[in-house]
């Protein structure tokens, strides 16, 4: 069964999180462009029309294979902590956790730094050409998206009392936007026009790097270290000042790396950021996975799940102990990698499931974990309960959809002092050239801080993400990357580049994708993207979060409740804890194929604006 067809065709193939965002991108291919040309232009339409899932102040990580070069290359927009970000300064405040809003946890915004850098080197159109589609948004209009006036209404009273530009921005007559009414980013526009106007230079390359130094050596920074200046009210209850400077943001550059693959079933290759990012935990999940034999288990059957879950609880338990930046900790990844040591976790998979959270010890070295507080505990470090929401995650009634616009238990739903509970975007290129993008841009929502009025745009919280723990491997440190959750995805088959692929969902992106592939490679060669998109989801929560305020649901495993009952049954039997979640709630998946000349798509259904387009 599938809930809308697969596209098929050999011209070009865009999917993403919303239907205009699709449409940009495939009108750009219409008119020549090429996989990277769409999906910046895609991508900036994904800031105005989506701004509680992504905005300009917000990160990107991305996996594009370039026909050119031959090879697949990692695009890291994920900014770093100001050169201030010290443990003693939060320690200081009387934090152990970052906050989850407010600008005290703002990295360096790298998602403009990194569509630009991806447009510079790989793209033929012009800054303004692609950014022309989020500017009409911007200028004409966008619909409000139900999960928008959701989630202003959340924060609503944040706005009013402690965060005025944002209830400026995003308030209509005092109340949130009407879900379809017409809405306009004009301050942002005005921000976009600004650099472009900027943007000058002798050659494309030369205006598109013009721009992006307008952007952080220019006004952009210097309006950022501004706001950064005035204490603002955030998720431990009080009011902070932010740590960015615009020399914070000038040392920074997007950058260009090599992707970590892993081989699975054979034929096929995985291709993820590096652990500055979770993407490696899948494949760490996949090595364990081919020395368990889950390919000759029935997928979506209770064994099947089971090893998949339990195997997910090792690989994120690794993330915990081992993963961050790569340029400031020793991360012992070739190891966490290879055959021995995923036979080693292997065999700690058994019949029943596993409520206990069990780091390796790789290299022999011995896993710390950080310490976390627990669930519904005080707000750490002041005393004081947090007024964010902290129910546990899968608690919302079956069926339901959190304010953030993602789904039970994806990234935790928006807690009233705002966006320590968000969400993600996603979008998938192809064309008719043989290139390939996979990019997840995130952060920067509309209610993660409060919008920097001379900007029209809030900066994001990825710092959050960071241990205020010394000697962990994701302990805070200047000039260090957080350990993202954003997780885009490519894969080879038979060394040839065959799919991209993604979704938003926080701790949950590398679970649902990891879920859809292993789906999709026992389905054989031309099994329906569709069909396994909308094939029913499931995750565990047993680990812990990477938002504040980091709870962790032992044992939990969140699962549609179109999943057959004996199944069920079977998993109980197994000692799982299982969260039933509604039938459409899990995941947002897109993807794109490249089948020899044959191109194909396929997006997700759930949430009612995934969308993907092509001929």
């Amino acid at each position: 069964m599938t809930t809308r067809p697969e596209l098929q065709g050999s011209f070009g193939m865009v999917a993403s999180t919303h239907w205009l965002a699709s449409a940009a991108g495939m009108s750009v291919l219409e008119r020549g462009g090429n996989a990277f040309d769409a999906a910046v232009a895609a991508g900036f339409v994904l800031q105005i029309v989506e701004p509680h899932l992504n905005g300009p102040g917000g990160d990107l990580p991305a996996i594009v294979w370039s026909a050119a070069d031959g090879r697949p290359h990692v695009v890291c927009g994920q900014g770093t902590a100001p050169a201030a970000a010290s443990l003693r300064h939060f320690a200081e405040l009387g934090l152990t956790l970052v906050p989850g809003s407010g600008p005290l946890a703002a990295v360096v915004p790298g998602a403009f730094g990194a569509w630009t850098l991806m447009l510079e080197r790989w793209g033929t159109w012009e800054l303004a050409d692609v950014l022309a589609f989020a500017l009409h948004y911007a200028e004409s209009g966008f619909p409000v998206l139900p999960a928008i006036s959701r989630t202003i209404a959340v924060v609503q009273e944040l706005f009013t009392e402690h965060w005025r530009p944002s209830a400026d921005a995003w308030l209509d007559g005092g109340r949130p936007p009407q879900p379809g009414s017409w809405w306009r980013s004009l301050a942002v526009a005005a921000t976009y026009r600004r650099i472009l106007a900027e943007a000058v230079g002798p050659s494309r390359e030369q205006r598109i790097a013009a721009a992006r130094d307008a952007w952080y050596r220019g006004f952009v920074a210097e309006e950022v270290e501004a706001f950064c200046r005035t204490p603002w009210r955030d998720t431990s209850g009080r009011d902070h000042a932010g740590l960015l400077t615009a020399a914070d943001l000038a040392r920074w550059q997007p950058s260009v790396e090599q992707p970590v693959a892993t081989p699975y079933a054979g034929r096929y290759q995985l291709l993820k950021t590096g652990p500055w990012g979770q993407g490696p935990v899948v494949g760490q999940q996949l090595r364990m996975l081919d020395a368990l034999g889950l390919a000759a288990e029935t997928p979506l059957s209770g064994r099947w799940i089971h090893l998949v879950t339990e195997a997910a609880k090792l690989g994120y338990a690794d993330r915990e102990a081992w993963y961050g930046d790569p340029l400031a900790s020793d991360i012992p990844l070739d190891t966490l990698l290879s055959d021995g040591y995923a036979a080693e976790r292997a065999a700690l998979v058994g019949e029943r499931a596993d409520l206990e959270l069990r780091p390796g010890s790789p290299d022999g070295r011995q896993p710390r974990l950080a310490t976390l507080p627990e669930a519904g505990s005080p707000a750490p470090g002041i005393g004081e309960p947090t007024m964010g929401s902290s129910e546990p995650a899968g608690s919302e009634p079956a069926g339901s959809e959190p304010a953030g616009g993602g789904s039970v238990s994806s990234e935790p739903g928006v807690g009233p002092l705002g966006g320590n509970r968000g969400d993600t975007c996603h979008l998938d290129v192809a064309d008719r050239w043989g290139n390939l993008v996979s990019a997840t841009p995130s952060g920067g929502w509309l209610q993660s801080s409060p919008v920097i009025a001379a900007l029209g745009f809030p900066l994001g919280t990825r710092g959050q993400m960071f241990y205020l723990e010394p000697g962990l491997p994701n302990s805070l440190r200047p000039g260090a990357r957080p350990r993202t959750t954003l997780s885009p995805s490519l894969a080879l088959r038979d060394g040839e580049p065959w799919l991209a692929f993604g979704t938003p969902g926080g701790d949950q992106q590398d679970q649902w994708q990891l879920a859809f592939f292993t789906a999709l490679v026992a389905a054989g060669d031309g099994a329906n993207l569709q069909e396994v998109i909308d094939a029913p989801m499931f995750h565990t929560t047993h680990f812990p979060s990477s938002f504040y305020p980091r709870e962790a649901h032992p044992g939990e495993l969140v699962i549609e409740d179109r999943v057959p009952e004996a199944v069920l049954a079977e998993l109980r039997d197994r000692g799982h804890r299982v969260t039933l979640a509604g039938g459409w709630t899990l995941g947002r998946l897109s993807a794109v194929a490249r089948e020899g000349e044959l191109l194909r798509a396929a997006a997700n259904p759930r949430g009612a604006q995934g969308y993907a387009v092509g001929r």
